[in-house]
C-alpha cells in the first residue's frame, strides 16, 4: 500500500496541470508614479517582460524560483511604464534558486538574482523584508503589484498597476488547496475579483510597508473569480537563506 506521504504528494503532482503561475493584476489601478520604487521587471535578451521581482540591496532583487529560464539576462528599475525608456537596466550577474525547489505547487518557489550595482535615486529604492517571524492577520489588507493582463485571457499592460488583497487564514487556506505547501500566505483571489493572474510572478505581497511574499502561483488559470486562495511563498521563513546570500556575496567583493 502506498504511504500517505506518497498518496498525498500523487494527488498534488496531479494537481499541477492545474495550477498557474501568478501576477497579472486584477481588478486593481495604475500605480501612483513616483510609488514603489522597488519593483523590478525580469526580462529576457529581447527585452520582453518575464516576471516581477523586487529590489532588496543594491546588488539583489527577489523573484520567484519558477521565472528562472536561461533567457534572462537583464532587470529594468525605475519606471512604472514599461514601453518609457527612461529607466536602468541592469545585467543579471547570478541566479540563485532555493536548494529545496523543485516545482511550483510543491513550495520553496523563490529566486534571488544578484546584479551588477544598482544606482539608488529618487526612482530607485530597495524594499525592507519581514523579521524571520511574523504574524500577519486574518483579513488584513495588503497590497499586490505587478504588470500584465487585467482580466483572464486579456491583454498585458505596459503600465505597473496594484491591487488590494486580504489576508486568508492558513488553516481555511488548507481546506481549499488540498496538498498546499508549507511557508506560504494566502491573500486574495478566494470569493472576490481581486487578485494576480498569469504571467508575471515574482512580484511582492505588500503588508505594513514590507515585502512580506513572493507571487507563486493561483488556480487554473481563473483570474475573475477564482475558487482557491492566491499563494505566495512566506519571505519571513527564508530570512536566513537570504541574508546568507547577500552577506556571502559581500565578503567575497
Amino acid at each position: 500500500m502506498l504511504s500517505l506521504q506518497k498518496i498525498l504528494l500523487l494527488h498534488v503532482l496531479a494537481c499541477l496541470g492545474r495550477l498557474a503561475h501568478g501576477s497579472h493584476i486584477i481588478d486593481g489601478k495604475k500605480a501612483p508614479e513616483n510609488s514603489m520604487q522597488y519593483m523590478a521587471s525580469v526580462q529576457d535578451y529581447n527585452g520582453h517582460h518575464v516576471c516581477g521581482g523586487f529590489l532588496i540591496t543594491e546588488d539583489f532583487v527577489v523573484s520567484a524560483a519558477h521565472c528562472d529560464r536561461e533567457t534572462l539576462t537583464h532587470v529594468v528599475l525605475g519606471n512604472h511604464n514599461l514601453k518609457n525608456g527612461n529607466h536602468q537596466k541592469i545585467k543579471i550577474k547570478k541566479k540563485i534558486i532555493h536548494e529545496n525547489y523543485q516545482k511550483v505547487g510543491l513550495g520553496n518557489d523563490i529566486m534571488l538574482i544578484e546584479l551588477l550595482p544598482v544606482q539608488l535615486n529618487e526612482r530607485v529604492q530597495t524594499i525592507q523584508l519581514p523579521p524571520a517571524e511574523i504574524h500577519l492577520k486574518e483579513n488584513q489588507v495588503c497590497q499586490v503589484a505587478g504588470w500584465g493582463k487585467t482580466e483572464t485571457d486579456g491583454e498585458s499592460v505596459d503600465e505597473l498597476r496594484v491591487v488590494d488583497v486580504s489576508v486568508i487564514n492558513l488553516r481555511v487556506c488548507e481546506e481549499l488547496w488540498h496538498g498546499l505547501p508549507s511557508n506560504v500566505i494566502c491573500a486574495g483571489g478566494y470569493q472576490t475579483t481581486k487578485g494576480f493572474c498569469q504571467g508575471d510572478s515574482g512580484g511582492p505581497l505588500l503588508c505594513d510597508g514590507l515585502a512580506v511574499g513572493v507571487v507563486s502561483f493561483n488556480y487554473d488559470k481563473n483570474c475573475s473569480y477564482p475558487n482557491k486562495p492566491n499563494i505566495y511563498t512566506d519571505i519571513s521563513k527564508y530570512r536566513q537563506w537570504i541574508d546568507g546570500i547577500v552577506k556571502s556575496r559581500k565578503y567575497e567583493e
